[in-house]
């Protein structure tokens, strides 16, 4: 969010979706998004599957599975200038913009698969990323699908020197601020064992993506399962 003030913003910047919505809005005529879909990894999920992809953005995602024939999804984001140009540029598709993240409006174990795709690194806090995957699992159905797809923390100078600079101040190594005034996050490894507890981990993939500022950087796909019972 370019109107940043200067001032300590530790607690609003650690809650949850929705503090950075104007960042999004702001950006949402030109940002492009890059994680790539592992097609293989849906390839035991039926085509009239009910898929949510959760912070869809501009439907980028949603379009791609539309092309491989899944027929029945549905997008939701935090920012609603993003569901607006998703809205436009894919008319037909369902897309509706969050009231009050994480919370959705989506029912009890209404969806067999549930695709995260760049939204933890808008998260910076812990207990902000714990309740949006406890909305998750609420939606998902018993066996559901969780794919993630996100970034890890990077080695190279220019992302340590910039963990380090606001460790201190977000109280956690790996977030930071970006030139353009987004507040991200980048992950250890562990992070998702922790965060994912209570999923059944399928497979894990590490993959080199272009972040949204054209930055080369290291991510980490997850695809996990819901218990069938508690």
């Amino acid at each position: 969010m370019t109107g940043f003030s200067q001032a300590p913003r530790k607690a609003s910047a650690m809650s949850d979706l929705d503090s950075q919505v104007p960042y999004w809005d702001a950006a949402a005529a030109t940002k492009t998004f890059t994680h790539p879909v592992h097609l293989p990894w849906l390839d035991g999920i039926s085509r009239q599957a009910a898929i949510l992809d959760y912070g869809c953005g501009y439907g980028r995602i949603m379009k791609e599975l539309e092309q491989h024939g899944f027929g029945d999804l549905m997008g939701v984001d935090a920012s609603p200038a993003m569901i607006s140009r998703a809205r436009r540029l894919h008319p037909t598709m369902r897309f509706a913009a969050l009231d009050a993240p994480p919370a959705s409006p989506c029912p009890d174990a209404g969806f067999d698969a549930v695709l995260l795709f760049a939204v933890l690194t808008c998260i910076p806090g812990d207990a902000a990323q714990h309740r949006l995957i406890t909305e998750l699992n609420r939606i998902l159905k018993p066996g559901g699908i969780l794919y993630i797809s996100d970034l890890l923390l990077q080695d190279d100078e220019r992302n340590r020197s910039r963990y380090g600079r606001h460790a201190d101040h977000y109280g956690s190594y790996g977030v930071f601020e970006t030139g353009d005034g987004a507040v991200c996050r980048h992950h250890p490894r562990k992070w998702f064992s922790t965060l994912l507890a209570e999923f059944q981990n399928l497979d894990t993939r590490t993959i080199t993506v272009p972040t949204m500022n054209g930055h080369e950087s290291t991510g980490i796909q997850i695809l996990a399962r819901k218990p069938t019972s508690a």
